[in-house]
């Protein structure tokens, strides 16, 4: 049996197998998503909704959360392919929920893409309802990084 905690992010224990994990399962591929650069950006707003799940030292999953002040947030949820379907990403979400809960959230949002429909039944089935909203999005290019920037100023 296999044990399997779920904690907070360690920066230094975590970092590197975490970026991994996000290139490898949400394969963020636009500048404002580079995983480094998001966990910086998260580890300085410093609010403690940034979650991993441990196996024997090995990172394979991840939450990441927001909070702000009325509604939580859910980023980013990820899990190691060979670990899908054995409950850590509702155990991820359950301990992300909880967390949003104690800080206040009437309600907890998440945006998935657009054609993810077993993402979609995943969050079904754990009370999550579609709702229509247009979700719309502007990218602020000084906020990205010097390198990351130029990119991101090409592709608008």
């Amino acid at each position: 049996m296999h044990q399997i905690s779920i904690r907070a992010y360690s920066n230094a224990a975590d970092r590197e197998q975490v970026v991994a994990l996000w290139k490898a399962v949400l394969g963020y591929d636009a500048p404002h998503n580079e995983p480094g650069m998001t966990i910086d950006k998260k580890l300085e707003v410093d609010d403690g909704l940034f979650f991993v799940a441990v196996e024997d030292g090995s990172v394979i999953g991840t939450i990441m959360a927001g909070y702000d002040g009325h509604r939580g947030w859910i980023y980013s949820l990820a899990v190691s392919p060979t670990w899908r379907r054995q409950g850590i990403g509702s155990r991820l979400m359950a301990v992300a929920e909880k967390a949003l809960i104690e800080k206040g959230a009437v309600k907890i949002n998440l945006q998935i893409a657009d054609g993810n429909e077993s993402v979609a039944e995943f969050y079904k089935s754990l009370g999550f309802v579609v709702e229509k909203r247009v979700s719309m999005g502007k990218r602020i290019p000084e906020n990205c990084g010097r390198s990351v920037a130029s990119q991101v100023r090409r592709e608008a």
